[in-house]
């Protein structure tokens, strides 16, 4: 299980380091937490949320501002009803009037709410640093060693137990292979070197236990 003290600490410093005069911290990060433990999830939990932390550590080179990808990564997952298809729009707009109360600046607020919407297609424009550095880390999982991944697919299944499993395996199937047509699955050099290769396999194993 995540640190929940630690991430409280880590979403301190990330806060005051990309706003000014903010207020105190704890009670956005007692909010944003709460949504990450929300009984309906088994993946998208703080536990996700502090491996996309840790991935964006990795990858902070690569970024143009680390501490808005970080806030970024904070809200990607905050709205997250997996009967619903408008997740990353709720996530944005939440990450919209909670950094603007925060006081983070008009375009500091616009750029993590694009970062928080780009999750939809994992698909950075080229050169987008910021993007790049984000998607891969959310990505990170599928490069995971295979009783990893294994154990994040089954948590997966598990968020859509009130689908049938031909119906699951059908969505899943074609949710893995629009990530495999992707000509890259990661964009940062690091993502590339590390990742690709790895994801593939642990993507391309799924997809044929998913068939029927």
């Amino acid at each position: 299980m995540a640190d929940e003290k630690d991430l409280h600490a880590r979403w301190a410093v990330t806060l005051l380091r990309a706003s000014s005069g903010t207020p105190d911290p704890a009670p956005y990060a007692e909010r944003l937490l709460a949504r990450w433990a929300e009984p309906q999830r088994r993946y998208h939990t703080t536990d996700h949320l502090a491996a996309v932390l840790d991935h964006i550590d990795v990858l902070e080179e690569h970024a143009d501002d680390p501490e808005l990808v970080r806030l970024a990564a904070w809200f990607h997952d905050a709205v997250y009803a997996p009967d619903r298809s408008e997740n990353e729009e709720r996530s944005a707009r939440l990450a919209e009037r909670a950094l603007a109360e925060a006081g983070l600046s008009d375009g500091r607020t616009a750029e993590v709410a694009r970062l928080v919407r780009l999750t939809v297609t994992h698909d950075p424009a080229e050169g987008d640093h910021n993007g790049e550095a984000l998607c891969d880390a959310d990505l990170a999982i599928l490069a995971a060693p295979p009783d990893t991944y294994a154990a994040y697919a089954a948590a997966v299944r598990e968020e859509y137990g009130f689908v049938p499993d031909e119906a699951f395996r059908s969505g899943r199937a074609d949710v893995l292979r629009r990530l495999v047509a992707l000509p890259r699955l990661f964009r940062t050099p690091y993502g590339a070197a590390n990742w690709e290769a790895p994801a593939r396999e642990n993507l391309a194993t799924e997809l044929t236990l998913l068939a029927p």
